[in-house]
């Protein structure tokens, strides 16, 4: 009985000094001169500190008042919007690593929405993807844990863990009659955010897998790298975003002029405009911009910013529509909020929060069907095959698959581009472009 006195003095102490600094930092605010107002605004503290009081004095269990203000702020952050969030010291430190691009985990971007934990992308090459977890997937529950009412961060920390070991991911995916449960085996996820190679001579794939701090300059050197090709496919599908920065950097390198972004939030300092630099910008390139629902936050930027200044032809899919400023601000030691503090508009004054960026041209996921006339075709990949084998039996020697292996690597190959329908779309498209601007140049 003492004990709980003493808890209750304390956390009535709590109250008086947190009322004491509400009064003193209100009579400051020099926008804030409406009486009722302040009054307003002064219950709703002191409620809040006797809810506390409340629960400290007469929950089932005896809790530590550090945790449950640490619970009370998640609580409050997550009911802002699916993007605003608590962070301790655990989900900071990773944040900051994320960013660095190299972290521990599955290798998956997550969100909300329409209320349930969703997947935007899974990054190339990572445990997630290589298991067959997909864009727009709903997860239902990560190994027993159901994410009703789950917030990212808290699926996040479940995700994570140590390299080598498994986790269960149950998620219901379009199409599928029941749910699906997918193993995966957790990895130091290693990201190369640009993949750039050759489609025949005169094209340029590019594709960012997210936009972590390198992405500008690895762009910059694959186009100085292969300064001859005369368009450029830019692969934005299953980006789920990263850094601003390096997003408006991308787009500077391929316009001159006008707002590339805009931020607006409630303060005046949270409105910015990101402007286009004249210097460097190659303006000639024809570009065609993959984008599908996986696509989001800072690839959806810069497909919508290439697309309102004409710069570009986005084919694919509807983006995944992630357009709010986060801005993370630490408040102790080791702990910050990620919170909300504007929106994104793109030059043309439209936003793409909850609302994406819709292609010029629709084009689904999947193969390519070719009619072949003859029942007796011999493929590419056949033929050469057949050939190496031919050669091995002449000269003695072993065809060297390492060489190979390299120019699988550099260059997209026609079965590779008749196998993914919106590559091809992409291909057609900008070949187009490409003769059109032939064309004008020789006029």
């Amino acid at each position: 009985m003492i004990k709980r006195n003493k808890k209750t003095i304390l956390i009535g102490l709590l109250s008086t000094v947190v009322a004491s600094l509400i009064i003193s930092t209100s009579a400051q605010a020099e926008n804030e001169t409406d009486d009722s107002t302040q009054k307003s605004k002064l219950e709703s503290y002191i409620k809040f500190t006797k809810v506390l009081n409340l629960i400290d004095d007469q929950y089932v269990d005896e809790l530590n008042t550090s945790d449950l203000v640490d619970k009370a702020l998640k609580g409050l952050l997550s009911n802002l919007d699916a993007h605003s969030s608590f962070m301790d010291k655990k989900s900071f430190t990773e944040l900051n690593v994320q960013t660095n691009g190299e972290f521990g985990g599955l290798g998956i971007s997550i969100g909300m929405k329409n209320g349930v934990l969703t997947i935007i992308a899974p990054l190339d090459g990572t445990p997630a993807d290589k298991a067959g977890v997909k864009s727009s997937d709903i997860i239902l529950k990560i190994d027993d844990k159901s994410t009703l009412g789950m917030t990212i961060d808290e699926a996040v920390g479940y995700m994570r863990g140590k390299p080598q070991t498994d986790i269960v991911l149950t998620i219901v995916r379009e199409n599928e009659p029941k749910p699906l449960e997918i193993k995966i085996t957790r990895d130091i996820i290693k990201i190369q955010s640009v993949y750039a190679k050759k489609i025949g001579d005169d094209i340029l794939y590019l594709h960012v897998s997210s936009f972590d701090q390198k992405v500008v300059k690895d762009v910059q050197e694959a186009m100085q790298k292969e300064h001859n090709r005369s368009g450029i496919v830019l692969d934005l599908r299953n980006n789920p975003g990263g850094l601003l920065d390096q997003a408006v950097g991308l787009v500077d390198l391929f316009v001159d002029n006008g707002v590339i972004v805009s931020q607006k939030g409630r303060n005046k300092e949270e409105n910015i405009e990101f402007e286009a630099d004249k210097e460097n910008s190659n303006t000639a390139t024809p570009i065609v911009v993959l984008v599908n629902a996986g696509s989001a936050s800072a690839s959806e930027i810069v497909s919508g910013a290439l697309q309102d200044k004409r710069r570009a032809i986005v084919v694919g899919e509807k983006t995944f529509g992630k357009g709010s400023v986060q801005v993370v601000m630490p408040v102790g030691e080791g702990e910050a909020l990620r919170l909300t503090v504007a929106r994104y508009y793109l030059p043309s004054g439209r936003t793409i929060q909850a609302v994406g960026v819709t292609p010029d041209i629709i084009v689904h996921p999947g193969k390519v069907t070719r009619d072949n006339n003859s029942s007796f075709v011999i493929k590419e990949r056949d033929l050469k095959k057949h050939l190496e084998g031919e050669l091995e039996k002449i000269s003695g020697k072993k065809i060297d698959k390492k060489k190979d292996t390299l120019l699988n690597k550099t260059i997209i190959s026609k079965e590779q581009i008749y196998d993914d329908a919106q590559l091809k779309s992409a291909i057609d498209m900008l070949r187009v472009l490409m003769i059109t601007a032939r064309n004008q140049q020789e006029k």
